[in-house]
């Protein structure tokens, strides 16, 4: 179908209540707005159907692994190519590693939400950088960014050439209007946007805050499950695509690339969400985060937060992410003569943490929803006194966890912090005193 640009809050929200998704992880989908738009039997005939431009968009190189090559074929009103020149503009509060404004800080740091925007801040205005590491133009490492926005994103599309972006909501609901179609992510779901593709964002409730984890390297993929064996975790049936939808608009659009950190924009006569058609594997996702089936012990000992992990970006190390995406969903604990909060750590990993909603089960206070933690490297952490007395004094009957949803990004390489985090007005003072008190209790 057409659709039209859209961005009223009460329009996002009915035209996301009416969408339709095709489902799983890593298919060869394809869609069509129109009936006969997508070609059978070759990817670039001679003359496509309905007098439609073929394009591909490549997420992978062309001789990568057939389990790994991720690209689409998009037939469209107009080819990408037709657009004019890109200049410079500001890159805001938007930042891209290397990071190297500030030191890297061995220190456990947390900070509260991020103020309310001021009044006309879209989704890309918003985007406030808190660090990273890795290099965007190697390919390698990630970036940690939150947003708070109070305006939709109106004849406007960005796309982000230096990574994916995995966009985390904790207030308000998004309206993803992608070149493959329509997503709506609420709090509680994840949105995955692919390298380089275009999209814009309309806000459901007014208002939308959260996180986004830009994934410089390997394409998120679902971790492999081992011993597991066939089911658990995140279902790939789970993950809903959008079906395809195009914009015939001819009006104004300004479209902002980001490209090797910095933010390149030109003005389009019409809008390049103009996909009729299309096919294969390098295409959006939004997840329900409480549709991931949680696994863990039955007998003792907490599981490493490995056993929650939703989607992983492998290395060249087996075994070791440049990023993981990890989910702590409602849940039961059984675990017998079992301290049941996540144990004290020192970790080679780096973990940033972020709430959606409720509390978290290691943190009784401070630890507040759109608020976010940073443990580096070897930084020593665990519960605080408040909840390590509390469970050391339980009663080991079998618990249910469902008063929150955290999630972490963990990333193989220690997290800079930009000098913007470094100085916040947000970063909370005094977060180590969370650790005093904790009281000696050896007896020889």
């Amino acid at each position: 179908m057409s659709v039209g640009s859209g961005g009223g809050s009460e329009q996002a929200r009915k035209t996301a209540e009416a969408l339709e998704y095709l489902t799983g992880f890593g298919n060869e989908h394809s869609s069509e707005a129109v009936p006969g738009a997508l070609p059978i039997g070759r990817n670039s005939p001679q003359r496509s159907p309905l007098g439609l431009y073929a394009e591909q968009l490549s997420g992978s190189a062309f001789t990568e692994p057939r389990a790994h090559n991720r690209r689409s074929w998009l037939y469209r009103i107009r080819p990408s190519a037709a657009h004019p020149p890109f200049t410079r503009t500001g890159n805001g509060a938007l930042r891209t590693a290397p990071f190297t404004e500030a030191p890297a800080d061995p220190n456990r740091l947390r900070w509260n939400p991020l103020p309310d925007p001021a009044p006309g801040t879209d989704f890309l205005a918003g985007l406030w950088t808190l660090g990273g590491n890795g290099d965007a133009t190697q390919r390698t490492g990630m970036a940690i960014h939150l947003y708070s926005a109070d305006s939709p994103m109106t004849d406007r599309v960005f796309s982000d050439s230096d990574g994916e972006l995995l966009i985390v909501p904790e207030q308000g609901g998004l309206l993803l209007r992608t070149e493959f179609g329509l997503l709506s992510a609420r709090p509680g779901e994840v949105a995955l946007i692919p390298r380089g593709v275009r999209f814009r964002v309309e806000l459901q409730d007014g208002t939308a805050r959260g996180y986004v984890c830009e994934n410089y390297g390997q394409p998120f993929e679902l971790p492999g499950l081992g011993p597991i064996g066939a089911n658990g975790l995140a279902a790939a049936r789970d993950f809903r695509a959008p079906v395809a939808s195009y914009e015939d608009s001819e009006r104004p659009t300004e479209v902002v690339n980001k490209f090797c950190g910095n933010l390149w924009t030109a003005t389009y006569d019409h809008s390049p969400l103009d996909v009729v058609a299309w096919y294969g594997t390098h295409v959006p996702y939004v997840y329900d985060l409480h549709r991931f089936n949680v696994l863990g012990s039955i007998s003792y000992d907490h599981p490493d937060p490995s056993i929650f992990t939703v989607l992983t970006s492998p290395s060249d190390t087996a075994g070791l992410a440049g990023v993981d995406f990890v989910v702590f969903a409602p849940r039961w604990l059984v675990g017998e003569d079992t301290f049941r909060p996540p144990y004290f750590h020192r970790n080679v990993m780096s973990e940033y943490m972020g709430l959606i909603e409720g509390a978290y089960d290691a943190k009784a206070e401070g630890f507040v929803p759109g608020g976010g933690s940073l443990h580096n490297m070897m930084s020593a952490h665990g519960p605080d006194r408040e909840t390590f007395d509390r469970a050391s004094a339980a009663e080991l009957k079998p618990q249910k966890i469902d008063d929150g949803l955290a999630f972490m990004f963990e990333t193989r390489w220690p997290i800079t912090t930009t000098a913007q985090a470094a100085g916040a007005d947000h970063l909370q003072s005094g977060y180590d005193d969370v650790w005093q008190g904790l009281q000696r209790h050896f007896r020889a």
